[in-house]
C-alpha cells in the first residue's frame, strides 16, 4: 500500500450519464483492436447522432463527451468503462446499445474472431440475455450484407 492510497482518485467516482454510457459500450465496439479510424469514427457518429438521445448534442459536446470516455479507456481499460456504462445504463436501452455495438462492429458484413469475443463480453457484461443477443445479431448480419 503507498503513502497516498488511502485518499482515492478524483477519477474513481466518475460516473457516466445515460448518454456517455451508451456511448461507450458504442465506441468501445469501435475500439476493440486499439484503433479508431477516420470511418469507424465518422460511423459512429452518425449512428449516434441519428438518435433521440443525442438529437440535442453538438459537435463540441460529442467530441467532449468522447474525450472522457477515451481517458477512461486510457486509465481503467475497455473493462472498467464497459462496467460503468452497464451501471449507468437504463435497463430499456442495454439490447438497443449491443445492437449499435453489433452494428458497428459488424459493418463490414464480416464477423472477425476478435469481434465475437468483444461482442459476447459486451452482451456478459449488460446482461442480455443470450437467445436476445443471437436475434439482434443476426439482423445485423442481415442488414450488412448487402
Amino acid at each position: 500500500m503507498g503513502l497516498f492510497d488511502k485518499f482515492g482518485s478524483k477519477d474513481e467516482n466518475v460516473k457516466l450519464s445515460k448518454e456517455e454510457a451508451f456511448a461507450a459500450v458504442s465506441l468501445v465496439s469501435v475500439a476493440a483492436d486499439g484503433v479508431i479510424t477516420e470511418e469507424e469514427a465518422r460511423g459512429l457518429f452518425v449512428q449516434l447522432y441519428r438518435m433521440k438521445m443525442f438529437s440535442g448534442y453538438n459537435d463540441n459536446q460529442m467530441s467532449s463527451m468522447f474525450n472522457k470516455l477515451i481517458n477512461i479507456i486510457k486509465k481503467k481499460g475497455m473493462d472498467a468503462l464497459v462496467g460503468m456504462a452497464k451501471e449507468s445504463l437504463p435497463e430499456d436501452m442495454k439490447a438497443t446499445a449491443f445492437a449499435v455495438a453489433t452494428d458497428l462492429a459488424l459493418a463490414d458484413g464480416d464477423i472477425a474472431e476478435e469481434e465475437k469475443k468483444l461482442l459476447t463480453k459486451i452482451q456478459q457484461s449488460l446482461g442480455l440475455p443470450e437467445d436476445e443477443a443471437v436475434k439482434i445479431i443476426e439482423v445485423i448480419l442481415i442488414k450488412n450484407k448487402g
